[in-house]
């Protein structure tokens, strides 16, 4: 719903689902539906431009999930792959797949755990660090493009930062 205040923005394929549900069960508070269509929308929109920019820069976002775990989490940027696993919600099975795929590109390395016979560490390489480091401007750029031509400013970005972190958080499971 726009105020005054706010331009006017043309309906969306959201406003005609809306639209639907309202002639056939007028009696529906639909904001919900309104909401998080628009929220998982958007996020698919965005997802597939930040997807463009990281093949552009030669990875995916898979890899590129794994890579920056490993720089965010500072030098010498090393986790087991069972930390990693744990961080990205995969499977040991999909992390060790991407392992191999990003060790064979030189993008990281595995190594004995010094301290568990048994465990690996998963470091990454310089070659890997310099391509996250693209990456991670690549997609930040595609998403300040969506927020620019979604015609926010730096106030209404913030505020809804703010937002979808409360709408997060009341959302994770209890």
């Amino acid at each position: 719903m726009n105020s005054p205040d706010t331009p006017r923005v043309d309906a969306d394929a959201v406003d005609a689902i809306i639209g639907q549900w309202a002639s056939v069960r007028p009696e529906l508070e639909t904001t919900p539906m309104e909401i998080y269509g628009r929220v998982y929308r958007v996020a698919h929109a965005v997802g597939d431009r930040v997807e463009k920019a990281y093949r552009e820069v030669g990875t995916t976002r898979g890899e590129f999930d794994v890579i920056a775990t490993l720089r965010r989490h500072g030098e010498p940027y090393t986790l087991s792959p069972r930390q990693l696993s744990a961080t990205l919600m995969l499977t040991t099975g999909g992390m060790t797949g991407r392992l191999d795929k990003l060790e064979r590109a030189g993008l990281l390395r595995r190594s004995p755990d010094p301290n568990d016979r048994r465990g690996l560490q998963v470091t990454l390489t310089d070659a890997g660090r310099e391509l996250v480091d693209r990456a991670v401007v690549a997609g930040l750029e595609a998403q300040r493009a969506a927020l620019g031509a979604a015609g926010l400013d730096e106030k209404e970005t913030a505020q809804l930062a703010d937002l979808l972190r409360k709408l997060l958080a009341g959302a994770a499971p209890a």
